[in-house]
């Protein structure tokens, strides 16, 4: 804006702007302690120099020469604030192209309208695909979600918990790491009120929705699918002990045994951290110690795709010597040769399903009960397995 000269001393070296009033800057000359206004011509005013940053409320006072509560109060159309200084602000906003902060403005409401989702790896298809469940659904009700990995580390996992709540996000979808064992970080925020969903590996103690996959079902129909083709001495690689995804899938494994009227035997009962090393260690020493092993299941379909190569590697023919099975429907199954039986739990379906919780929450506020749903999932039958047809 061109410099400003007193109407009266015609000095403009003296002249301070002092507020806005019916559609007119307003100024003020210390010289002559005099007020007057004249009429801003917008349409004429050259362009913003504000390039470099997002234009704020503060620019929009700085132009106008009014408070930044004014500004503020005019473009939510308060009462207090006249038609003519709304106009105005609106106009400049416009032209400066002022975008409102949606994030200080939630802020105000601790309200972020974002989710923090927690899951132990990013990379696997397995979370990947329950992220992309969670996110479509997400994304359709204008929520964004944040993504943290606690690389199956406690100490990752409660700092992640930590970061997510102080950054004010309306609630947390968690996935716990295989590590987790306590569950203090979980139970302080469910008694601040914090919307908390629990999927996959949960707590049962804790008082949360919870979405759980077909465990139990599954690892029965992958067990009884392999009692079925004549597999007899079937060990199953499990994950850790007090893993709840462990202690499901080998109640499934026992209960297939059970109904074909005979008993599983614990020494093929092997507990690991689900690592590739872990897992082929296992492998090594059952065969070493057993000869009468034809079938490995195990609670992961990576470990089970590793395991076909590490047999394909000492020549040992699948499924005619030994047969593979795992959990999770990985793509890598459906190429690998030969193709991998599996169980498929619907990742996908089981997303959705968590982010749909959590705002049924939201929605039921103080009313809301937690529940638990199960996603119903589908056994694949693919080579590594199939030996006959199917009675």
């Amino acid at each position: 804006m061109p410099r400003v000269k007193c109407k009266k001393c015609h000095k403009d070296e003296t002249i301070i702007r002092s507020g806005f009033i019916r559609g007119r800057q307003r100024f003020f000359c210390k010289e002559c302690d005099y007020y007057f206004t004249i009429q801003l011509d917008f349409q004429k005013r050259k362009p913003s120099r504000l390039k470099d940053h997002s234009t704020t409320i503060i620019d929009i006072a700085k132009v106008i020469g009014v408070s930044v509560s004014t500004v503020s109060r005019a473009l939510k159309d308060h009462s207090d604030i006249s038609l003519e200084t709304k106009n105005v602000v609106k106009q400049v906003a416009a032209e400066l192209n002022y975008q409102p902060n949606t994030l200080a403005q939630s802020l105000t409401r601790r309200e972020t309208r974002t989710i923090g989702v927690i899951i132990p790896d990013i990379e696997t298809y397995f979370f990947a695909s329950i992220l992309t469940g969670i996110q479509s659904i997400a994304s359709a009700v204008g929520y964004k979600v944040m993504i943290s990995q606690s690389r199956e580390s406690h100490e990752t996992e409660v700092a992640n918990v930590h970061t997510f709540i102080t950054n004010w996000v309306d609630g947390l979808l968690i996935c716990h790491s295989k590590e987790t064992n306590t569950f203090d970080h979980i139970k302080l925020n469910l008694k601040r009120g914090i919307p908390i969903i629990q999927f996959d590996r949960v707590c049962e103690e804790l008082n949360t929705s919870k979405v759980l996959l077909d465990d139990v079902d599954g690892s029965f129909q992958v067990t009884e699918h392999m009692i079925g083709q004549g597999f007899k001495r079937i060990a199953i690689i499990a994950g850790p002990e007090r893993l709840y995804v462990t202690r499901k899938r080998l109640e499934g494994y026992l209960k297939a045994f059970r109904k074909a009227g005979t008993s599983a035997d614990p020494a093929l009962i092997c507990y690991t951290d689900l690592t590739k090393e872990a897992i082929l260690k296992q492998v090594d020493e059952l065969l070493e110690r057993d000869r009468t092993i034809d079938a490995f299941f195990c609670i992961s379909d990576i470990g089970a795709v590793n395991i076909i190569v590490h047999l394909k590697k000492k020549g040992i023919r699948i499924p005619h010597e030994i047969g593979v099975a795992g959990f999770g429907n990985d793509p890598t199954g459906d190429i690998i040769e030969p193709s991998l039986t599996s169980f498929n739990p619907q990742t996908y379906k089981c997303g959705e399903t968590v982010a749909q919780m959590f705002f049924d929450q939201i929605l039921d506020g103080d009313d809301h009960v937690a529940q638990t749903k199960m996603v119903k999932g589908n056994l694949i039958v693919r080579s590594s397995t199939f030996r006959r047809p199917e009675p």
